[in-house]
């Protein structure tokens, strides 16, 4: 018995380093009978999938759309196929450069989580084709052949640039990509290399304790991964604590660096380490960003001295009495502890006090 398939009219070129490029037209109901969501999630400390979890509101929407009839529809779904895909070349002349040719396409039908193709974009409208009452409506389908889960990520990121895509989602995804990425990514990308291994390695005091997209609410860690990634981005400034660290080999250095910050923190403030955000401000966004902010002065005396970890946790010690993070109100800010806010204002007032704290504290003493 032959393994069920669907073979579509199709044309083929090729882009990049000889990756083939489909252009065909599929029911939308077949879309998601050929091709996986593959959500984000972890699985063995290990970062599986790329996509972003289903809209329900947004897929209801598009399909009563879809619902009311004969509609116009030219969106064009992305999909990654799997190599095993079949393409035969129809007969007769190609065209005269033979860039682009006709023929069918055959993609193997296989259960769920099984199945030859993966949609990079086009998942919300996808679900909501195949929900509508109108499941036949021909849509457009732009393909690629490749079984490499980085190109696969890295078109989901390039393609979905331009969207609404959650930050903390193309963060997360970041560190895997090999890739020439855009400037403003390129920049992302160390600050979420270096905040996905302090959330992930056992050396990290900070295993364990960070917030990732891929994890789901039912997550019992407590800081969000994009402060910690916003402090470590101010850290690798030029003028930051980790700046001169060479960004294409200096991942290693600026991990160990952060490590043993953090590590410092945490030994300094023991009553408001590893408690969620609401009872403890140390743990909350602002405590986070302006703790990093913290790390450039301290970091850069340390790193000059003889023993880096004694001077980080000397420093911590001077301004750890001053500090209310579970209690009490701020000196001089006239904040309670449970006043800060992630805003800009408590980010920035909080930050500055922490570093005229430091400032006038570090002074050696007449």
């Amino acid at each position: 018995m032959k393994a069920p398939k669907i073979s579509v009219r199709a044309l083929r070129t090729h882009q990049g380093p000889d990756i083939e490029v489909f252009a065909f037209f599929l029911p939308g109901d077949q879309v998601t009978q050929v091709a996986d969501i593959t959500r984000l999630r972890r699985g063995d400390g290990q970062l599986d999938g790329f996509q972003r979890k289903e809209i329900r509101a947004h897929v209801s929407e598009i399909a009563d759309f879809l619902s009311q009839g004969p509609v116009l529809f030219p969106n064009a779904i992305i999909l990654a196929l799997s190599p095993q895909v079949r393409f035969k070349l129809s007969r007769g002349p190609a065209s005269a450069d033979e860039a682009v040719r006709s023929g069918e396409l055959e993609i193997p039908v296989r259960p769920e989580g099984q199945r030859a193709a993966w949609i990079v974009d086009g998942q919300q409208r996808s679900l909501a084709l195949a929900r509508s009452k109108q499941r036949d409506q021909l849509v457009p389908v732009i393909a690629f052949v490749s079984g490499d889960l980085e190109t696969q990520r890295s078109q989901f990121i390039l393609v979905n640039k331009a969207k609404p895509l959650p930050s903390r989602l193309i963060d997360e995804l970041l560190p895997s990509m090999s890739i020439a990425l855009p400037k403003a990514l390129k920049a992302r990308q160390l600050p979420s290399a270096l905040c996905a291994a302090l959330s992930d390695h056992p050396d990290s005091p900070l295993q364990g304790m960070v917030k990732r997209e891929s994890q789901g609410p039912r997550s019992s860690a407590v800081i969000i991964d994009t402060a910690l990634t916003t402090a470590i981005a101010a850290n690798l400034r030029p003028a930051g604590a980790l700046g001169a660290y060479d960004p294409d080999s200096g991942l290693d250095a600026a991990f160990q660096a952060l490590c043993l910050y953090w590590a410092a923190v945490r030994d300094a403030f023991p009553e408001a380490w590893g408690r969620s955000s609401s009872d403890s401000r140390l743990m909350h966004s602002a405590g986070i960003q302006a703790m990093g902010a913290l790390m450039d002065p301290i970091w850069t005396r340390a790193d000059a001295s003889e023993n880096p970890a004694a001077e980080v946790a000397a420093a911590l010690a001077r301004i750890a009495p001053r500090c209310r993070w579970t209690e009490g109100c701020w000196d001089d800010l006239g904040w309670a502890w449970d006043d800060i806010q992630a805003t800009s204002k408590h980010i920035k007032g909080l930050s500055e006090h922490l570093l005229r704290l430091d400032r006038e504290l570090s002074r050696p003493a007449r």
